[in-house]
């Protein structure tokens, strides 16, 4: 498809704010599970000062040393569904090892593009003691999706079967969590937002909360410049425009959507033509709010200050899009539009950044502990 001058120009406004951003799935088969004494041996770390000692299972194989305290740590893992290393970063309540018989739920917290988990050190994610946090690796630009193409440069690419299938029951097995679907909620910030209401609608037998942070949740042709902006981290079009322009672009040797690979690789071409993007479509978290029924859905999204050059703008236009459908179909919901971030804490801007994310946290733990409580 000829792409037309003013759609290269708004292409070029999603990579510049790209740019300054901080920050149906198929069974897999299961392995041996945990030993039943791994959420003992977790309690009983508490009081070493070392992580705990977590068993390897369902596919997941730790490698390299646990990073951190007893209650607030990484592990590395590697799996076969994802080509590669991946951290999971985990926030124990602090007094975990209080009581052995006591089990939490659990909020699997799902980072954006192209971020990693142990850059997730937002302040409020340690602030309940009522909860476990899990913050499993999306990849830069994995897109919490199970990819059309395994062929590509960057090998399997299956992160829905990773998180869903994989990371859930080996926390299960390892940890003293309510493992039911009252128990468990996913959030996310941008890909991760649209990776928490993916998930919840592919498996609403999993998840009783959902929130998204500025989530990329319409990937419609209503929204096409949103599809556009994750065709452009697959392709690294970024890598491509700064190869092109004159001067210094940042190193190349550190651009973290390298290699690119092709704009179909994820869900199939996304050019709504003769409806040959469908898979787009089926998982475009907008055109499927019914799936929610019975899951609690909240919403936090800025304004970007009114300037397409900040992605919050776009995000904000996908947010009002779900609000829509939401509310034709009569659904509940929670939905904060916070717009230039004046009223919204002490450092928010409005803008699509940790220091909004961090105020839309401050907000959403307390109402997913009383969730969970009640």
């Amino acid at each position: 498809m000829t792409r037309t001058p003013h759609r290269r120009r708004r292409l070029v406004a999603l990579l510049a704010a790209v740019a300054g951003i901080l920050g149906t799935a198929t069974t897999a088969a299961p392995a041996a599970p945990a030993q039943a004494t791994a959420p003992a041996r977790a309690a009983a770390a508490v009081g070493t000062g070392l992580p705990p000692r977590m068993t390897d299972g369902y596919g997941l194989t730790q490698v390299d040393t646990s990073v951190g305290g007893p209650t607030n740590f990484y592990l590395t893992v590697t799996t076969p569904e994802v080509t590669g290393k991946h951290h999971i970063k985990i926030i124990l309540p602090s007094g975990y090892g209080d009581d052995p018989t006591r089990r939490y739920p659990v909020l699997y917290f799902l980072h954006g593009s192209p971020d990693d988990p142990i850059q997730q050190n937002y302040p409020a994610l340690t602030t309940s003691n009522a909860m476990i946090t899990v913050i499993p690796d999306g990849g830069a630009r994995g897109w919490c999706a199970n990819w059309l193409n395994q062929n590509t440069q960057l090998g399997a690419q299956n992160w829905e079967n990773f998180h869903l299938n994989q990371v859930i029951p080996f926390i299960d097995a390892n940890l003293r969590t309510v493992a039911t679907k009252k128990g468990r909620a996913v959030a996310g910030v941008s890909m991760g937002g649209f990776g928490a209401l993916h998930y919840a609608q592919d498996r609403p037998d999993l998840f009783s909360q959902t929130a998204s942070l500025s989530g990329d949740i319409d990937l419609s042709a209503d929204s096409m410049d949103l599809r556009l902006a994750v065709v452009a981290s697959l392709i690294d079009a970024q890598g491509a425009l700064c190869g092109s322009a004159s001067g210094s672009c940042g190193d190349p040797n550190n651009d973290p959507y390298k290699p690119g690979v092709d704009s179909d690789a994820l869900f199939g071409t996304p050019y709504p033509v003769f409806n040959a993007d469908w898979r787009w479509n089926a998982a475009d978290p907008s055109q499927h709010m019914d799936r929610l029924a019975g899951v609690g859905v909240s919403i936090y999204v800025g304004n970007g200050h009114g300037s397409p050059t900040d992605l919050e703008f776009w995000l904000e236009g996908a947010s009002k899009h779900v609000k829509e459908h939401m509310d034709a179909l009569g659904m509940p919901y929670y939905y904060v539009d916070y717009g230039d971030g004046s009223a919204w804490g002490s450092q928010c801007n409005g803008g699509h950044n940790a220091y909004c994310w961090e105020q839309d946290l401050r907000d959403l733990i307390p109402r997913l502990e009383r969730a969970f409580a009640s």
